[in-house]
């Protein structure tokens, strides 16, 4: 479910953005701290592997497929928040790569989309680097999924929602 709701929300505000600020100046919401401005991300995260579309929507779908396949094993709440962070982000995405330009049914690009990027923090004010890369709401659903995930392994929490300790599982009083 929060998957679902993780898609529908960054579909929704790609298109409100495409439709209302592509070809437009950024919209400054919080001077010197955030402002919308659209962007074409054919790459990663920080813009890396500009030019690997092709293997991110290969990747991508196998996060989707990953995370399908070991959703049949929940029991934890947690987990399900995390995965349900993760899938969304990934679907999200995925979609752009399959359907937005140069991608899209019928074109000899395929599976090469670029992702709609749109949300900037601290535009040129960011310390140690340059600029913090523009992203959207997938790509923040991924991080915070991702760390959800690594704090839940650290705490030897497992899918089931069963607790490892020293070795053994022990069933969690409580999820976690």
């Amino acid at each position: 479910m929060l998957g679902a709701v993780i898609y529908a929300a960054d579909l929704a505000t790609k298109t409100l953005v495409l439709r209302t600020l592509e070809g437009e100046a950024p919209l400054v919401v919080i001077p010197g701290v955030l402002q919308f401005r659209v962007i074409f991300n054919s790459g990663a995260a920080f813009s890396i592997g500009t030019g690997m579309t092709f293997v991110f929507t290969f990747i991508a779908a196998g996060v989707v497929v990953a995370i399908i396949r070991t959703a049949r094993k929940l029991g934890s709440l947690s987990w399900a928040i995390a995965l349900g962070l993760l899938l969304g982000g990934a679907v999200g995405n995925l979609t752009d790569r399959l359907l937005r330009y140069p991608s899209g049914f019928g074109r000899s690009t395929q599976l090469q989309g670029h992702v709609v990027d749109f949300i900037e923090v601290l535009p040129g004010n960011f310390p140690v680097i340059d600029y913090f890369p523009v992203f959207n709401i997938a790509d923040s659903a991924i991080v915070c999924g991702g760390i959800l995930a690594v704090i839940l392994a650290w705490r030897n929490v497992q899918i089931d929602g069963s607790k490892e300790i020293d070795g053994s599982k022990e069933e969690a009083a409580k999820d976690e």
